[in-house]
């Protein structure tokens, strides 16, 4: 520079007009070499970078270009190039250094920010490959380290800007700790809350989770620094505080779906009239089914050993004891639950009475389906229900059901007939048929 602004002066031009044409020159031949050092950068060591990426086994270096991290990257090499050569283009102003270098310190500060977001978010993307984030989700501490990063990039830019050191707004923070934690109660709630709810397991992505007051139940679809999202079975998306689950509670059916049985819990009124002892017809029917053959087998000859070892006389029921139809139909439910397919044998299997009440008296099923997957678990059911209500007729019961509008309509028509029936049959005398009696 001090040749060229030497040459130009023995051609009579003055020293400042020299130092300035000195100066552009130089100026646009560091633009050149920057451009030029850009072109090279993204036109050539990019696509080679992509190339080998996608080339690889792992896929980590995909995310990282779907990202957008090494074109980010590549970003940083112009303000850094004219960054240093700002003293050597500005020798002649130097007070012009200085603002020219903060305007450089404020890009490359956004692009340095830019770039660590970009791999923050392959980072997550490649963790959730994984099966282990299912177990312990990162999404709500990724955006913590993205606020941080963020947070401390706007000081950053801010101290470069008043002069100051960055230490002295971080020194600062303290007097403003009742402020920072108002406006951001949300995520440090969140944040707090997403740390128990990982380190205690209690939620995960996938799980069912019911929670009446903000109207959730379904599956657990994401899991934010703030919020829970929950896809409900009608496809709606329900968003929760993360904060909420940890202080009011909630419901969580991932232990159903690890223990291998979804419970059946249903019943089913018998009318108490239809209740009776067996006889000889019965019991000789009931012998058909194979389901019942070793268990009336066994409890004839109990019941016979019983009631001859107190000689009860067996014409009168009430005398020893006796079997039931409704006892009956229990034990065949208990054969034909234990022999079902779809039904977990390893856990609870009960078929009970409940308390009698004004609808007759409820017969409970109480197993647990081998099957957990919603659809198939109501085809289960159903099928059950359906083989439970086609098999009481047939030891002689009744389902107790209200009145419809049908029985009702059956009965009058009856009562009808009936009626007309009696007024068309003649009426007994009453004259002198009464006298001759008397």
């Amino acid at each position: 520079m001090d040749g060229f602004r030497i040459y130009l002066e023995r051609y009579g031009i003055g020293s400042s007009q020299a130092e300035l044409l000195a100066t552009v020159l130089l100026l646009c031949l560091a633009v050149i070499l920057v451009f030029f050092a850009e072109i090279v950068t993204r036109k050539i060591l990019l696509k080679v970078v992509a190339l080998v990426a996608r080339k690889s086994e792992t896929s980590f270096d995909d995310m990282l270009l779907d990202h957008r991290v090494f074109a980010w990257i590549a970003h940083m090499v112009p303000p850094v190039l004219l960054y240093n050569a700002a003293h050597p283009v500005f020798r002649y102003y130097p007070d012009a250094v200085q603002p020219v270098q903060l305007v450089l310190t404020i890009y490359l500060t956004i692009i340095v920010i830019l770039v660590c977001l970009s791999f923050l978010d392959s980072l997550l993307e490649f963790y959730n490959e994984h099966p282990v984030s299912e177990r312990l989700p990162l999404k709500s501490f990724i955006q913590v380290l993205k606020t941080v990063i963020v947070a401390s990039g706007a000081v950053i830019v801010i101290a470069r800007l008043l002069g100051t050191s960055p230490l002295v707004f971080f020194s600062g923070l303290g007097a403003f700790t009742a402020v920072i934690i108002l406006i951001f109660k949300d995520a440090i709630l969140g944040f707090v809350a997403g740390i128990q709810l990982t380190s205690n397991n209690l939620v995960k992505i996938g799980d069912w989770i019911e929670m009446p007051k903000y109207d959730a139940d379904g599956e657990v679809s994401d899991i934010s620094l703030v919020t829970v999202s929950v896809q409900n079975w009608d496809k709606t998306i329900t968003v929760i505080p993360a904060y909420a689950l940890i202080s009011e509670g909630f419901r969580n059916w991932r232990g159903m779906s690890e223990s291998g049985g979804r419970r059946i819990m249903r019943s089913v009124s018998i009318d108490m009239q239809s209740v009776t002892f067996c006889d000889e017809a019965q019991l000789q029917r009931l012998r058909s089914v194979s389901l019942l053959q070793q268990y009336l087998d066994v409890k004839s000859r109990e019941i016979e050993d019983y009631n001859s070892r107190h000689a009860f006389v067996s014409d009168v029921p009430l005398n020893g004891r006796r079997m039931t139809n409704f006892g009956t139909f229990r034990a065949y439910l208990m054969a034909y639950l234990r022999s079902h397919p779809k039904i977990n044998q390893d856990m609870t299997l009960l078929v009970r009475h409940l308390q009698p009440e004004e609808n007759g008296i409820p017969l409970q099923i109480y197993v647990f389906c081998s099957d957990v997957l919603w659809a198939n678990y109501e085809a289960v059911q159903a099928d059950i229900m359906d083989h439970v209500l086609a098999s009481l007729p047939f030891f002689g019961l009744r389902v107790f059901q209200s009145p419809s509008g049908m029985d009702i309509a059956d009965a009058g028509r009856a009562l009808g007939r009936r009626t007309a029936a009696e007024g068309s049959a003649p009426a007994p005398a009453t004259g002198s048929a009464s006298r001759d009696s008397e």
